[in-house]
């Protein structure tokens, strides 16, 4: 993620997604051959792998004092500049990987919301509900009142459109004996766009037979106490 050179040693930023460490590389080390070979070819964004001792440096800082190296994957184009990362917003949002890679506060954003998801689910499997899939092309869009976006089946010469919501195929699952049910999957809607809406986003739908309002605002409660769960 980073690379410095400082007299006859480079020190390397490394990052395996679960933490970084620093790596030294050095002629001392590696011998001048290799060492000059290393410098020609390791760019930022490359993924290696390096062999040696841990170690502390004079600033305290953990590092791994390499003896070999190996090249694994190069990175045929270069990472932004490390220290102002990924700034313009359109390249952004354009360029979601990069943005994930290069700016730790979006990794951690997505990575709570999965998180989240997984504990969602765990919650309502925890109290006997069934997940289920529903169809995500529909003939009628029903179960909410927004404009869908429209295909066409050439097999059927059959015109679809993909599904604003999911609750007319959990209800039909309802009438079929499934008492307890949710789902978490994919909605579209083609309507208008911003920091709130998204034409595709992630929607929960869950339905039990037999209780009341009371018992859902009730159950709905006991989900929504995150103390009890560590994301």
């Amino acid at each position: 993620m980073a690379h410095r050179t400082h007299g006859g040693i480079s020190f390397i930023d490394l990052d395996d997604g679960s933490g970084a460490i620093q790596g030294l590389v050095g002629n001392d080390r590696l011998s001048e051959e290799p060492y000059q070979f290393f410098l020609s070819v390791v760019d930022v964004g490359d993924i290696i792998e390096i062999t040696g001792a841990l170690t502390t440096t004079k600033r305290g800082e953990r590092s791994i004092d390499a003896k070999k190296w190996r090249m694994l994957t190069k990175s045929i184009r270069p990472l932004p500049e490390k220290w102002h990362g990924l700034q313009n917003v359109e390249e952004r949002y354009r360029q979601r990987h990069v943005d994930i890679l290069m700016n730790r506060s979006v990794h951690d954003a997505l990575q709570t919301r999965f998180k989240l998801i997984a504990v969602i689910r765990k919650f309502f499997q925890s109290h006997d509900f069934l997940e289920v899939e529903t169809p995500t092309l529909q003939v009628i869009p029903g179960g909410a009142s927004a404009r869908p976006f429209e295909t066409h089946m050439n097999d059927l010469d059959l015109n679809l459109f993909l599904r604003v919501a999911p609750e007319l195929y959990l209800k039909r699952l309802l009438v079929g004996g499934f008492e307890r049910i949710f789902e978490i999957g994919k909605c579209f809607r083609n309507e208008g766009m911003d920091r709130d809406h998204n034409p595709e986003f992630t929607m929960l739908e869950a339905y039990a037979a037999w209780k009341d309002r009371e018992w859902l605002m009730s159950f709905t409660g006991s989900c929504c106490k995150w103390e009890n769960y560590n994301i």
